[in-house]
């Protein structure tokens, strides 16, 4: 049995941007393409592609607007940095730009989610049966903003909310907002005014970079959805101690708020001091399963973590869990559930259905 999947976190318009990834091609094709250039030696070679969504069932992908500050470059290839929120602005508007020519140009393989109806639509096509769609079905995809840097005032959240932006992330590192990843820090004046703002739109909040004590802060403050698209659980990463990972008590108050986690089949985010040089199995997929049993035992159900993959986010095939060769892999990790004693109630759940309520439950009608 295949699942309907959603991944809640895919970096494609910086891919496509950054390296001229076509995500309408194979991965084969890609990877033939890419072979020995520099983009594997700083991004590995690709793990999705529109054939792979069709294999492995992917039916919608939070896509992301993402761009670093400029703080952290370290090579010209690197072009989708920004040293202050005007030009942050001018990425994340390249990126929804990239977003619409790949709707325009191939709308049978792609196609915007902005309400509840558009999710549904994408919904019926994957629920129906692969003789009514011989040629495959379009995936939909959901705009995420990871880093609020983008957002140069708070009165702009109209204007992203008008072009489509669904889910913010206030942090990657640190941002005028609040702390980030390797960068502690609470909520600034600015990130509380943001929260407030967003939570008044109906953008759904994700908490994945955010520093420690901004994410319990927010936690405490936000009044609308909440989610951490692609974070794993501290307590269950080998040798964890980075603030990337989510405590037990960041844990517990996304599930309270009923929101959603995402777990990332990155083997660094498995076992932190894992290295390009160690082999891939001693990241096996089962890591990925325990990650998500534990979720669930805090929980006490099956109804609070999905996937959130970051695939092609700064690292590729040679960076995750032996067993998986591409994103339709993850259909191996059913398997490795039902082992733990989840049922194919709670296997669909969390392949994607987890996310799909919360979809429904947050998107406008």
């Amino acid at each position: 049995m295949a699942y309907i999947t959603v991944d809640a976190h895919q970096d494609l318009a910086w891919n496509m941007l950054t390296f001229g990834r076509d995500y309408t091609q194979t991965i084969e094709e890609t990877r033939r393409r890419e072979n020995g250039s520099y983009v594997i030696e700083h991004n590995g070679d690709t793990t999705i592609s529109w054939q792979e969504y069709q294999r492995g069932r992917v039916a919608v992908v939070f896509a992301t607007l993402f761009a670093a500050p400029a703080r952290v470059k370290t090579a010209d290839w690197d072009t989708q940095v920004y040293a202050n929120a005007e030009e942050a602005y001018k990425i994340y508007s390249g990126h929804l730009d990239a977003y619409s020519r790949l709707f325009d140009h191939h709308p049978d393989k792609f196609t915007p989610i902005l309400t509840a109806p558009q999710l549904e639509a994408v919904l019926e096509s994957w629920n129906q049966p692969d003789s009514a769609h011989p040629n495959g079905r379009p995936t939909g995809l959901v705009t995420l903003m990871e880093g609020a840097d983008g957002v140069r005032t708070i009165g702009e959240l109209e204007e992203w909310w008008e072009r489509g932006v669904r889910v913010i992330g206030p942090a990657w590192m640190s941002t005028r907002y609040c702390g980030g990843t390797r960068e502690p820090g609470p909520l600034t004046p600015e990130g509380h005014a943001l929260l407030e703002a967003m939570a008044d739109i109906g953008f759904t909040l994700d908490l994945s970079h955010m520093a420690w004590e901004a994410a319990l802060e927010a936690l405490d403050q936000y009044e609308g959805p909440i989610i951490a698209s692609h974070a794993n659980a501290l307590k269950q990463v080998k040798n964890g101690n980075s603030n990337r990972f989510l405590t037990d008590e960041i844990i517990e108050g996304i599930i309270e708020h009923d929101g959603v986690i995402g777990v990332i089949p990155f083997n660094r985010f498995l076992i932190q001091g894992w290295k390009n040089s160690d082999p891939r199995t001693d990241c096996p997929l089962d890591m990925v399963a325990a990650q998500m049993d534990y979720i669930c035992q805090i929980a006490g159900n099956a109804r609070h973590v999905g996937f959130g993959t970051d695939f092609d986010g700064g690292f590729g095939l040679q960076q995750i869990p032996a067993g998986l060769n591409t994103i339709a892999d993850l259909q191996q990790t059913a398997p490795l559930l039902e082992a733990r004693g989840y049922s194919q109630t709670d296997i669909a759940g969390i392949f994607g259905g987890n996310w799909i309520n919360t979809l429904r439950r947050t998107l406008p009608a």
